[in-house]
């Protein structure tokens, strides 16, 4: 299992758990939170569909359990009942959101990889919330494209989730922005990117994380100054920024 853990790769991470990308100071505080609050609540087919991911070599893109318990409980409190996920991985945030929504709730899930997905999907047929998800393989973008396109499609998302190629974070919120209704929520997740914002230029930083993090950090600038958003970005996983969207 991975941590992202700053520190020599020759020194064992203190925190094991897949998905632990705590900001907090304290592992054992980390540890604390999840064994108090997180995993007691924790739906068994959650807590199948982590284990399962652990075990795979990419397991830290999922989110993490703390992160997902987050997800669950938004969702409830705005009463949401059609969403979107871009970016699924193997399933674990989808299944949260599966499990919070309605009997009738639907979830347009979007991602490029259809194998991880499917790495998730027995267990999620099994918790019986299959039925709400539409999975397209897929670039999002010419779909997303072709919704904005669709004047139906303007306004018709209570919550969206996005959670894919840091890249294309903006092009995603000038599209997501039109689709998600007045009063709705557009998160974004890894909106701290591994603590590296504020790391100094010349701090040694994984390959990937130095290239992604330009593109974040000007995410969350025009975040910052959008007038048709309220956001709250909160050190919760890996970060997550909440916009409502208010005109």
């Amino acid at each position: 299992m991975a941590a992202v853990n700053g520190g020599s790769e020759s020194q064992p991470a203190k925190h094991q758990e897949v998905g632990h990308k705590s900001f907090l100071q304290s592992d054992a505080l980390y540890q604390y939170i999840l064994e108090t609050s997180v995993y007691p609540r924790e739906p068994a087919s959650m807590k199948e569909l982590r284990e399962v991911t652990a075990k795979h070599p990419w397991n830290l893109m999922t989110t993490s359990a703390d992160e997902g318990q987050f997800l669950s409980l938004l969702l409830k409190l705005i009463n949401a009942k059609n969403t979107m996920e871009i970016g699924v991985y193997t399933g674990y945030s989808l299944l949260s959101t599966a499990l919070a929504l309605p009997d009738d709730g639907k979830i347009l899930a979007l991602d490029i990889n259809r194998e991880n997905y499917e790495i998730g999907l027995p267990i999620i047929e099994k918790a019986r919330v299959a039925h709400k998800i539409d999975f397209r393989e897929g670039p999002a973008l010419p779909l997303l494209d072709q919704m904005i396109n669709d004047e139906k499609f303007h306004g018709s998302f209570d919550f969206i989730f996005v959670d894919a190629d840091k890249d294309n974070y903006l092009n995603y919120h000038k599209r997501l922005i039109d689709l998600v209704k007045i009063g709705g929520v557009i998160g974004y997740d890894n909106t701290l990117w591994n603590g590296s914002l504020v790391a100094p230029p010349d701090a040694p930083l994984r390959k990937y994380v130095r290239y992604y993090r330009d593109f974040v950090l000007e995410l969350n600038k025009a975040l910052a100054i959008d007038p048709r958003i309220e956001i709250c970005q909160l050190p919760v996983g890996d970060g997550i920024t909440l916009c409502r969207r208010i005109n």
